[in-house]
């Protein structure tokens, strides 16, 4: 019994060194792993499945709270995604609002929305038609553990809104195709907290 309260007031101690409890704001970057939407042909009904691309990102947050915390972050983002008929790059202002709880020692896991403006967006070999809005809203779940001032974290973000742009590609209007362009991306990122 003794070894057993021994080891847990062992273990209880290590967590609680390594947590990143503080409250503060710090840097963070990374990468996305992208798709997308789906990629079709209007006229002829069909569809692709475009091929994921690694794209990245950089930015500020930060922390508010202890065990439960808000986390507001402050995002430029990259993506690139291939087609088979081109890439589509979009560049885009993130900015996720989490709620996170630690649930033991370094460990943690979040949610919340995402608000997002797309800054620009280019197809290769086709012109773009503009977005109906350049603000979207999307969601990110996700776990993280953090040791000290440093955090490493894992999510899933999955964009809401309908977000279609028409592409033309060879300048006539009976050849139009439509790209789907709300993200679904695993996102890994590490932070420091300053």
């Amino acid at each position: 019994m003794k070894k057993i309260v021994t080891t847990a007031l062992f273990l209880v101690a290590i967590t609680s060194v390594f947590a990143q409890e503080q409250s503060g704001f710090g840097l963070k970057g990374g990468v996305n792993y992208n798709a997308n939407g789906d990629y079709y042909n209007a006229a002829k009904q069909s569809s692709e499945s475009p091929e994921s691309t690694i794209g990245y990102h950089i930015g500020v947050f930060g922390k508010m709270g202890g065990n439960f915390y808000f986390r507001p972050e402050l995002m430029y983002t990259k993506t690139e995604t291939d087609y088979s008929s081109g890439s589509f790059k979009l560049q885009k202002l993130d900015a996720p609002l989490l709620v996170g709880l630690h649930i033991i020692g370094p460990l943690q896991v979040f949610a919340g929305p995402s608000l997002q403006y797309i800054i620009d967006s280019d197809f290769e070999n086709a012109t773009i038609g503009d977005f109906k809005s350049d603000f979207t809203v999307g969601l990110n779940l996700g776990v993280a553990l953090s040791f000290n001032k440093v955090g490493i974290d894992l999510r899933y973000e999955r964009g809401f809104n309908d977000k279609e742009v028409s592409l033309i590609s060879d300048n006539s209007t009976t050849n139009i195709n439509r790209l789907d362009v709300r993200a679904h991306q695993l996102i890994l990122s590490l932070s420091i907290l300053l």
